[in-house]
């Protein structure tokens, strides 16, 4: 199963994260237009993996999120609309959707859901009831959420654009790719915490 659950610090161990990332999806308008429909059976944060350069960008948007869930701060309907709008690096909730979600021409895709009992103390679903929902409906090969599996996916001209990242010399001058990664991951991270203060 590529699917993992992950538990991250200071949230309530209540609330589980379950991640994986797809590659080559076959069906990406279908999944676009599940969401759309707000269809309950996907609620899931669906990620365009061309924009993340790595696991940590992803589960600080995902710590972001449960944390405002948690704390009633939502922006955006639910936790997993808020994750996506989490990795923005402005508060323009229409442009993060369009940005960082799922589009019908995603061809590699992370989805993470975040499960939680219900208020009324149901359990919530568990990660193999997941898992065999997605791979059910998502059409692309399954891989574990690394960064090497991310970054095969990542658009850094993208990701430059949509993180203010060009122009930038001494970026530009690192010329170890892995250490030009991870002063983007910094910046991209900076970016994201700073978003609305």
């Amino acid at each position: 199963m590529s699917l993992e659950t992950i538990t991250l610090d200071h949230l309530p161990s209540s609330h589980k994260i379950h991640a994986v990332l797809f590659r080559d999806v076959k069906n990406a308008p279908f999944l676009h237009q599940q969401l759309l429909a707000r269809n309950a059976d996907f609620e899931y944060a669906l990620v365009d993996a061309s924009v993340v350069v790595s696991r940590l960008q992803i589960l600080s948007a995902v710590f972001k999120a449960t944390l405002n869930a948690v704390n009633g701060a939502l922006k955006t309907p639910n936790v997993h609309s808020e994750i996506v709008i989490s990795l923005g690096s402005s508060n323009n909730i229409a442009d993060a959707y369009r940005r960082y979600g799922i589009s019908p021409s995603t061809k590699d895709l992370i989805v993470v859901k975040v499960t939680f009992p219900a208020q009324d103390g149901t359990p919530p679903i568990d990660s193999e009831r997941i898992w065999e929902h997605l791979k059910t409906n998502v059409e692309g090969e399954a891989l574990p959420l690394t960064d090497d599996h991310i970054s095969a996916a990542t658009d850094l001209a993208k990701v430059r654009k949509y993180y203010k990242l060009n122009g930038l010399k001494w970026l530009d001058d690192i010329k170890d790719e892995k250490a030009k990664r991870k002063e983007m991951e910094t910046l991209v991270l900076g970016g994201m915490a700073l978003r609305g203060v």
